[in-house]
């Protein structure tokens, strides 16, 4: 196994455990406006830009027979509720220890997330290790033209740090953040949700992804290639 030129990160799901306070927000305010989200319906919106989840979230609660919101209508109550939980997000396991650890090797790193640069200045305060990644592709970044499961967040992401996407590994928890990796050409690993198993797992993430239990598994990836 060979180093990669690069390792782009994920965020939510991945570095920082925020996927299941994100899923409060949007059942919460789904359920403000009469409509309850299904597991299923979460586990879709994981890994999205947040307008792009919005637009998914107010057709659902239309479709359901729910009033007909504008994004803005929507997020007006969702956003609170997640400013709120968000700053209380822990680190995923082994994610400080691994950031540090390609920072002490000097392996290039870069954020690719759907996050808006305000939301990751949120839930990164309280993590410094997070400043170890300068280069970092936000989901309004203006040169990003479409969010996950598009390519373009890794493409730019690689093309900021001067390599290519298929010399890079990429990590991610979502399966739209997983198809987005995988369209770049970037080697995928995958950390899944713990509630996905068996088929569920392999519908999810279709492919041949390196499914992780943990993030100290890629320490020792790391350690042991030449």
């Amino acid at each position: 196994m060979v180093l990669p030129a690069a390792c782009l990160f994920d965020l939510d799901g991945l570095l920082l455990d925020t996927e299941p306070l994100h899923a409060r927000a949007w059942q919460q305010a789904a359920r403000h406006f009469g409509r309850e989200l299904t597991p299923e319906e979460l586990m879709a919106l994981r890994g999205r830009r947040r307008l792009d989840c919005a637009d998914q979230v107010r057709g659902w609660i239309a479709a359901a027979g729910g009033p007909a919101l504008s994004a803005a209508e929507l997020l007006a109550v969702r956003q609170p509720i997640a400013e709120a939980l968000l700053v209380q997000a822990p680190p995923m396991p082994g994610a400080p220890e691994l950031v540090e650890h390609c920072h002490a090797v000097g392996l290039p790193m870069a954020l690719a997330t759907s996050s808006s640069r305000e939301a990751v200045a949120l839930k990164a305060a309280p993590h410094p290790w997070l400043a170890r990644i300068g280069v970092r592709v936000h989901g309004d970044d203006p040169e990003l033209e479409r969010g996950k499961p598009a390519p373009d967040v890794f493409l730019l992401a690689a093309r900021r740090l001067g390599v290519a996407a298929t010399d890079c590994w990429a990590f991610e928890d979502s399966p739209a953040g997983a198809a987005a990796a995988a369209a770049a050409g970037c080697r995928v690993h995958v950390l899944p949700p713990p509630h996905l198993d068996g088929p569920a797992l392999e519908r999810s993430y279709p492919g041949e992804p390196t499914l992780l239990s943990n993030l100290h598994q890629v320490i020792r990836a790391l350690e042991a290639a030449p």
